[in-house]
């Protein structure tokens, strides 16, 4: 390879991007050009993968952290032979292009993470060197290095600014993941104005003191310096790697250095100025070189070879331990293996009862035995989540033989254990479970209480848009959680989260209705699903009474009737509320109100439902509807009607024993009868007199 044609083929990426981003009028043309070079020498010198099957279980990773440079990524993809064809590269940024506005999982083959909201990629790398990590420990034996690749990823000034990216470096260096590279694109800018006017502190020494290790490139258009970084970073085992390149955003073009070229497209003038200045043709637009693209296209074969390699490995590796082979081919399809729900237990009826986070745990627990995918863990809350998976181990790395620190179970530390201690790091564990899911072979839960799901946000949004497979569990769901007060004690969360389109939302109300919501929650491939549970304990329902728990599934369901079947008053609730509702329900029946009780513990799942179906369990000719949720009502009036009314908590908590914040918020059995029977007097008040 010589000199020359490298440069060609690093201002082919530079002007495929500037010219797509032209004539979309739209887009970020300061990192294609600034970063153009390190992207180059890692995907055609070190990125294993092969453009022919972007889901190669073995491939290196690759995130664009700083996905406003999408339109590199896209040339990379187009050039190397991925499935985005070059009129997709000429509709960047409209609609039905393969080439969105920033890069999509599963919209765009090859893109691993949908990134754009900075910092978030950084955290599904650190989640994806977790991955490998795990499965290697698990599944690779002397002589069977199945599992051996890694994570690299291209991060911005923006991403190190963000607070995920260092609650995510700070674990990463506690875990000494390795196998994972970040490429800082270290050009002094952002997108309005120099770093200069807020972003001074040492880097490098910033990464050091998190445990990575750092190197320097002095001229981000040094091929020969990228290569010996790179090289650098992938000796170096025991700590996850930050290369620190010092490039130009906006390289060649008049608004070389400025904040101008982070966001704007260049112009008609400039673009051909900073072709003139590179060297490169001004006419045609798109233009790619027969030799330049020769080198990008070795991918393929180079892929193929390295995956057929693979392929023989893990048929060498399935002679000589089938079990785990068989077990991994499941993870890799991301399939439940027969059985695995055989022990789930079924929860007698109790009066008292537990917390549904208590059901929760048990059921966990009873799962994980025959499902390794299954792995996450809490925010330094397992013990209050109930989330740990016993005498699975913690993902940790081992410690040094002179050390008398101990792990937090009898298996002890290694990279095989399955329960992650994120710390007090929530946004950071729904990055990293996130890319935990985006790796694949894993079913990710995270867990924190459902107050402080508010800090992971941004991650929960990017999951249901990705469509990820991963479990939040979210506990102390309520004013229920007394003492601790309003900072505590979620209110409008509920609603927030039910908002996010594609994310199901499931708020069981006993213990049975607990373990079928983990039913579903594993069953569910396309999305993320929460639960909410609660801390104080629930009333199992009698079953023999009331209707079957797997009623959960269909989002809402008929727990109790009338006895001839016709209602003239429904009660609708979720989670702890359904206790209450069944309460108020049975004192009703005895002063002759014919009461239909209503379990919702998801609205996702009830939508849908078809129609007939719904109206089944909330008819159109029952008006009176009384919604019970220690929650906002915000929504609720979709399911009560314009002649319902909802029961809900409008003001922050308040401190005290959670049996004194309920009876001030008016939940209790007294109160609920008291609004039914003032609802139906209202209706009844309000119905036309027959004359």
């Amino acid at each position: 390879m010589t000199v020359e044609l490298d440069q060609q083929c690093i201002n082919t990426l530079r002007f495929l991007s500037v010219d797509m981003i032209q004539k979309a009028n739209s887009g970020h043309p300061g990192l294609p050009l600034g970063a153009a070079p390190m992207a180059y020498a890692l995907w055609m010198r070190w990125l294993r993968f092969n453009p022919k099957n972007p889901h190669w279980f073995n491939r290196d990773r690759f995130v664009l952290s700083a996905g406003h440079g999408s339109a590199l990524l896209y040339s990379l993809l187009h050039l190397t032979g991925y499935g985005l064809s070059l009129n997709d590269i000429r509709q960047f940024r409209q609609w039905g292009s393969k080439a969105p506005g920033h890069p999509e999982r599963g919209h765009t083959p090859g893109v691993e993470t949908t990134t754009g909201p900075l910092g978030q990629g950084f955290g599904n790398a650190v989640g994806m060197a977790i991955a490998e990590a795990q499965l290697a420990a698990r599944y690779n034996r002397p002589g069977h290095a199945l599992i051996d690749h890694h994570t690299f990823a291209i991060v911005s000034d923006g991403d190190l600014m963000e607070g995920v990216a260092s609650e995510a470096a700070s674990l990463a260096g506690h875990l000494k993941l390795g196998k994972l590279t970040c490429l800082y694109d270290d050009n002094y800018v952002t997108l309005a104005a120099g770093t200069d006017i807020s972003f001074s502190e040492n880097r490098a020494q910033r990464f050091e003191a998190y445990g990575w290790h750092t190197v320097s490139v002095a001229d981000g258009n040094d091929l020969a310096a990228i290569d010996a970084a790179l090289a650098t970073a992938r000796a170096e085992t025991a700590r996850p790697s930050l290369i620190l390149m010092r490039t130009h955003i906006g390289y060649g073009s008049p608004e070389q250095d400025s904040f101008k070229a982070h966001g704007s497209p260049l112009g008609t003038d400039n673009v051909r100025k900073t072709k003139q200045n590179l060297g490169w043709p001004t006419e045609p637009d798109f233009l790619i070189p027969d030799a330049a693209l020769a080198v990008f296209r070795e991918a393929v074969t180079r892929g193929a070879r390295d995956e057929a390699a693979w392929n023989e490995r893990m048929s060498a590796y399935a002679k000589a331990f089938p079990e785990l082979a068989a077990e991994l081919q499941y993870r890799q399809r991301d399939e439940l293996p027969p059985g695995w729900d055989a022990d789930i237990p079924v929860f007698p009826a109790d009066a008292k009862g537990l917390a549904t986070r208590e059901a929760s745990g048990k059921v966990m627990n009873s799962i994980a035995p025959k499902l390794p995918a299954l792995t996450g863990g809490s925010a330094d809350l397992d013990p209050s989540t109930k989330t740990a998976l016993k005498g699975m181990g913690d993902f940790n790395p081992l410690p040094d033989k002179n050390s008398d620190q101990q792990g937090s179970d009898s298996a002890g530390w290694s990279y095989a254990g399955r329960n992650l201690h994120f710390g007090i790091r929530e946004h950071a564990m729904g990055t990293i479970v996130n890319g935990l899911a985006a790796h694949g072979g894993f079913i990710a839960y995270g867990s924190t209480f459902l107050i402080f799901s508010d800090y992971m946000r941004p991650a929960i949004r990017l999951a249901a848009l990705m469509g990820l497979h991963v479990v939040h569990v979210f506990t102390h769901d309520s004013i229920a959680v007394g003492e601790d007060g309003p900072t505590h004690q979620p209110v409008e969360q509920l609603a927030s989260l039910r908002a996010i389109p594609n994310l199901t939302v499931i708020r069981p109300g006993d213990a049975n209705e607990t373990a079928v919501a983990w039913r579903v929650a594993l069953e569910t491939r396309d999305r993320p699903v929460m639960l909410v549970l609660t801390r104080q304990d629930l009333p199992t329902l009698d079953r023999s009474r009331y209707a079957a728990a797997d009623g959960l599934r269909r989002g809402a369901y008929v727990l109790s009737d009338a006895t001839d079947g016709k209602p003239e008053l429904i009660l609708i609730a979720s989670g702890s509320e359904v206790g209450l509702i069944v309460a108020a329900a049975e004192r009703l029946q005895q002063q002759g109100i014919a009461v239909r009780c209503v379990s919702m513990p998801s609205w996702e799942l009830f939508e849908a439902l078809p129609q007939a179906e719904r109206d089944a369990v909330l008819p159109p000719s029952v008006s009176a509807r009384l919604a019970v949720e220690l929650g906002v009502p915000q929504g609720w009036d979709r399911y009560v009607g314009a002649r319902g009314v909802m029961l809900g908590v409008e003001r922050f908590g308040a401190s005290a024993p959670a049996a004194v914040v309920l009876r001030e918020y008016g939940f209790t059995v007294d109160n609920v009868c008291a609004r039914a029977k003032a609802l139906l007097a209202g209706i009844t008040d309000a119905m036309p007199k027959k004359t």
